[in-house]
């Protein structure tokens, strides 16, 4: 009886739910983890999920959590100012500075219109004229949330996708700006004109000392800290709140202080591990959390019983598209585009994600905006995130195919194929005794092409003193593997240069070895990530990737590489980045007397016309390369990508793919590419060719130039 009494005695489930802050936490990171899942499989942003789980969990749903919980409101603020820091982050300045007066051209039109669109429906719906400006305002910015389509496609260096990203850093600014205007100048909802010009000075010394002193002190910093990856990701972070804190101290919102930190530290972080180490913590914790507290907030029987959300539900989502349009429209009239270009730069400034949500809850929490305005940009970041990039993967192909007409595009025009003698010297990782033979054989096949020689490399890794035991021993066991690799490659009848290297980490030391040994290549064997430090931190080959200044071979090889007659080169795009891999298959086919096949699929609905057009452009691209035995062209028409390769590699010994690291978008989602689920399902010998990351140019021995950048 006492038993029972105590049984019956304990509170609900619910309540206890609420109470412990463990139990809340671990049902939050059960929902980031599934929940996009299964919204991607349908078809749907991953953030419209994490929304609606934020409605279902919350006060319209289950009730489960509340909007006062001090833990969800903590984690959500932090990845509040985590997206604005990475959309600050993620600017493409370089881009911006490439195109600077039409992006800001295009940057005012897609600006100003749709803020004054947002102004007229404030002021129709009867709201004052803060909250009108406020709303236009949130209207204006625009995320690149389909970025890694157009990646994809290869139409990033087209000039009318080009200015669309660079207009995203006027965009932001704007919004941000009026943001911190609005809130900063009023007391108690008036307007105070004294404040307003107090505050724009503060602004205005505070910008420029967080933009021009953190950068100083950041490239300071990374320069002293020896390649530590660990401190410099530690500066990162405490750059984006002491900023953060700074913004709340002159007495604006802490988003505008992240905001500058991610322009302070852009160029400062680069293109490299730290900056993904970055986007990585805050797009799989935090910044997901933010978008399940957002849901939290909506009120779904207020808004369906109220007729002003509605009107305002409306008025916002067709004002905007019609807005961006008109903004698009004008562009391609003044800077002459067609009507491929002005639909794409359209779609790409469509979705409000990122600082629009941001700017609300800003404005919501200040209690300047009405709940119906923070129900109603919800459900605009719904349906904009949506429509945006099914639109831009439908006209950005057609993009693509219009480009493909034009064999004198930019980004053939760019490339100058220049001739060099420079021999081929191919760097050799050797760590596994049981893979080392196909490597070993593999590059002997490219050197012998080349007249070139190989350099298999052992790393041992370093101790604290020199004569530590376990430096000994892995000092005689990589001797052992050097000595294996060189009788190898004799016999093969390549030059052979062994080397070995006492360094603490694997990835620099082959990065610096390398750079040392002026590489043309360097080939390693596959590299499994497991484990929560692999996926926190990357592996060695993502290192690798990261830090070489030359291309990176990652194979996986099933039967010796003697024995491949048939190869395999996808192409997704039609850019001159192709011509690195189609290059190092015709090496490697020359050495087996093999046949090499680009194939490129396209939208099954692409005309006959459109498809011959394709294989005549993708002609002209291989024709640069003046091989001597030219591959052959295969068109495929397909609905999906990976299938239609899969199905194309049954007949082949080997595939040649291009190694594009998976991404975040603005959004802090990942987004998986054709070549992940290709390398997962290909049965065949696979070689990941990964570019450098930092744009640069690279020449391969036979005197091809290939621009590499980040995708």
């Amino acid at each position: 009886m006492e038993l029972l009494s105590q049984v019956l005695a304990m509170e609900p489930t619910s309540q206890v739910l609420g109470k412990e802050p463990i139990v809340s936490f671990a049902i939050l990171l059960v929902v980031i983890l599934v929940v996009p899942i299964l919204f991607e499989r349908l078809r749907l942003p991953g953030l419209v999920g994490l929304v609606f789980s934020g409605v279902v969990l919350g006060p319209s749903g289950w009730n489960l959590f509340q909007t006062e919980s001090a833990v969800i409101n903590l984690l959500a603020d932090i990845g509040l100012v985590y997206l604005i820091f990475v959309a600050g982050l993620e600017v493409d300045i370089e881009k911006f500075r490439r195109k600077k007066n039409r992006s800001l051209g295009f940057g005012s039109f897609t600006f100003s219109l749709p803020l004054v669109m947002g102004i007229l429906i404030g002021q129709i719906l009867g709201f004052g004229w803060i909250t009108s400006i406020l709303i236009g305002s949130l209207l204006a910015s625009h995320t690149l949330l389909a970025y890694p389509i157009i990646s994809r496609l290869g139409v990033v260096n087209n000039e009318a996708v080009t200015i669309t990203i660079g207009a995203k850093l006027f965009t932001d600014i704007g919004t941000l700006l009026l943001l911190a205007l609005c809130i900063g100048s009023t007391e108690a909802g008036v307007f105070s004109l004294t404040k307003l010009l107090t505050l724009l000075v503060w602004l205005t010394i505070y910008s420029i000392v967080v933009l021009v002193g953190f950068d100083w002190v950041g490239k300071e910093f990374f320069r002293r800290s020896g390649g530590n990856e660990g401190n410099q990701f530690l500066f990162v972070l405490l750059t984006v709140f002491l900023v953060a804190v700074g913004a709340q101290l002159i007495g604006v919102e802490k988003i505008i202080g992240a905001f500058l930190a991610g322009l302070a530290v852009n160029e400062v972080v680069g293109e490299g591990p730290v900056k993904e180490k970055v986007v990585f913590v805050g797009s799989v914790l935090f910044i997901p959390i933010f978008f399940v507290n957002l849901g939290l907030l909506i009120n779904l029987p207020a808004f369906f019983n109220s007729i002003l959300s509605l009107k305002l539900t409306l008025f916002v989502v067709c004002g905007l598209i019609a807005s961006k349009f008109i903004a698009a429209l004008l562009a391609k009239l003044v800077y002459r585009y067609n009507w491929q270009e002005m639909l794409t730069m359209w779609s790409l400034s469509v979705p409000q994600v990122g600082v629009t949500l941001a700017a609300t809850l800003i404005g919501y929490r200040a209690g300047l905006l009405p709940s119906e305005v923070l129900n109603s940009v919800v459900v605009l970041m719904l349906v904009t995130s949506t429509f945006g990039p099914l639109i831009t993967e439908r006209v950005a192909v057609g993009l693509a195919a219009s480009n493909a007409t034009e064999p004198a595009s930019t980004s053939i025009s760019e490339q100058k194929i220049e001739e060099t003698n420079t021999a081929l010297t191919i760097v050799v990782p050797i760590y596994n005794p049981h893979t080392q033979q196909y490597l070993i054989e593999l590059s002997a096949l490219l050197a012998g092409q080349a007249n070139g020689k190989i350099v298999p490399l052992a790393i041992a890794t370093a101790a604290a003193h020199m004569d530590a035991p376990q430096l000994e021993a892995s000092l005689q066991r990589s001797e052992r593997l050097l000595a294996k690799a060189t009788t190898h490659s004799q016999g093969l009848g390549v030059v052979a240069e062994p080397l070995l290297r006492i360094d603490d980490d694997f990835a620099q030391g082959i990065s610096r070895s390398a750079r040392e040994q002026k590489a043309s290549l360097i080939v390693m064997g596959w590299g499994k990530r497991t484990g929560l430090r692999a996926r926190l931190f990357g592996n060695v080959i993502d290192n690798v990737l990261w830090a070489s200044h030359c291309p990176v071979a990652v194979t996986r090889l099933v039967e010796s590489p003697k024995k491949i007659q048939r190869i395999l080169v996808p192409v997704e795009n039609l850019m001159a980045p192709i011509l690195q891999p189609v290059q190092f298959a015709q090496m490697l086919a020359e050495s087996n007397q093999a046949q090499v096949t680009v194939l490129n699929v396209c939208d099954r609905r692409t005309s006959s016309s459109k498809i011959a057009a394709r294989r005549s452009h993708l002609s002209l691209l291989v024709s640069k390369l003046a091989l001597p035995n030219p591959p052959e062209i295969q068109i495929i028409a397909h609905e999906n990508v990976a299938q239609a390769v899969l199905q194309a590699a049954r007949l082949y010994d080997l595939v040649v793919l291009p190694f594009i690291r998976n991404r975040t978008s603005p959004g802090g989602l990942a987004i998986s590419d054709v070549t992940t689920q290709l390398a997962k399902q290909l049965t065949c010998s696979i070689v990941m060719l990964g570019e450098p990351q930092r744009t640069q140019t690279v020449i391969m021995p036979t005197g091809v130039p290939s621009t590499t950048s980040v995708i």
